[in-house]
């Protein structure tokens, strides 16, 4: 008897595999293609991409730049007062 309930579950099982693969193939068959004409061409897109990346890197580099350059001040001016006195700074 506990063979039969086995026998039973791999059968279900099976019959569900086949739906599922039956659906899946009928999926991909009944998709909409869309003409070359109507679609933007991969390269575009990989420019426009390349594009907004670079704009993205000059706003960093220039970040950077403005950054670095105030706290080579900061540093230079705190070099400039360590060697000094106070009172001669003003």
């Amino acid at each position: 008897m506990a063979s039969g309930g086995y026998l039973q579950s791999a059968a279900l099982l099976l019959a569900v595999q086949l739906l599922c693969l039956g659906a899946a193939d009928a999926d991909q068959e009944t998709g909409t293609v869309i003409p070359a004409e109507s679609r933007p061409c991969v390269d575009c897109h990989a420019f426009e991409f390349m594009q907004r990346a670079l704009q993205d890197l000059k706003k960093t580099a220039f970040n950077l730049d403005a950054r670095t350059e105030t706290l080579v001040l900061r540093a230079e001016r705190r070099a400039l007062c360590d060697c000094m006195p106070t009172s001669s700074l003003r």
